[in-house]
């Protein structure tokens, strides 16, 4: 029971990543922040797993780069059609992903994103404190 008082207290930040590896090392380093964590493949996935938990998410941490042709973009738009949520949009590409202006309500993080950067970023979004 004290471990469901906890993470109800918690920070809930949705990961949306198609590499499975990537994903679970995201999810492993914000549980260890004290951060209740949504995991999914896909932007249809992390809906579901929101409806399951009846939780507005705290922060979207998102690749840009998904599966089957989606981009982050599209899955931040579609969660933040339900949710006004902050978002950390991440990427391979060494500029901006091509064709999109209007990072002004992303915060862009470029891969390799090493734990310090990634954690003042979330701190940034008032996620976790200094």
């Amino acid at each position: 029971m004290k471990a469901l008082r906890g993470a109800s207290g918690a920070k809930l930040v949705v990961v949306i990543e198609d590499d499975p590896l990537v994903l679970e090392a995201t999810g492993g380093l914000l549980r260890s922040w004290g951060c209740q964590v949504v995991a999914a493949e896909s932007y249809g996935e992390a809906l579901a797993r929101l409806a399951e938990i009846g939780r507005r998410p705290d922060l979207i941490v998102c690749d840009y780069r998904l599966s089957e042709g989606a981009t982050g973009i599209d899955a931040i738009a579609g969660l933040r059609s339900t949710f006004e949520i902050p978002a950390l949009l991440i990427s391979a590409d060494a500029g901006s992903p091509p064709g999109e202006d209007a990072f002004s309500s992303y915060n862009l993080l470029h891969k390799p994103v090493d734990a310090a950067t990634f954690r003042a970023a979330l701190v940034d979004a008032s996620v976790l404190q200094r």
